[in-house]
């Protein structure tokens, strides 16, 4: 199946998508809710991390299935398919990268699959990200006697 739209306004489309999304808004009101304080997209740190809690080096990123490639529910689109593996394969790297960035950095670092907050599991993952904040916390304090 061809595109209905032309370059330009599959372009203009697409440049209009938010870098966050309700799923991310549910996590944030959820954890908001169990008295953690935190800047969400923060453009000036790279790859503008979902969760930031800059007193203690925390970044928590919820990465989509479709846009990070999950191994379990990640599918390429059947038309312009070598399009999207490269894309793929770019983003992974770039994921790849920024984690190193930041451990390299000394901050904590959670990557998030979106399917562990769905299905049943929402509460038993911002369990475990409460758990990750508490125990970087616990780190960074550490450090910094």
């Amino acid at each position: 199946m061809t595109d209905i739209m032309t370059k330009e306004q599959r372009k203009k489309t697409m440049s209009r998508i938010k870098a966050k999304s309700k799923l991310e808004d549910k996590v944030s009101k959820a954890l908001w809710n169990k008295g953690y304080r935190f800047r969400k997209n923060v453009k000036k740190l790279r790859g503008t991390p979902d969760i930031v809690i800059q007193k203690y080096k925390i970044v928590i990123f919820i990465d989509s299935c479709y846009w990070h490639a999950c191994p379990i529910h990640g599918s390429t689109p059947k038309t312009n398919t070598e399009f999207w593996e490269n894309k793929f394969e770019k983003n992974k790297a770039r994921d790849k990268r920024d984690n190193e960035y930041y451990r390299e950095k000394g901050w904590h670092i959670l990557r998030v699959w979106e399917h562990d907050l769905k299905k049943g599991k929402f509460e038993e993952t911002i369990e475990w990200i409460a758990q990750f904040i508490d125990e970087s916390k616990k780190q960074e304090g550490a450090t910094e006697s």
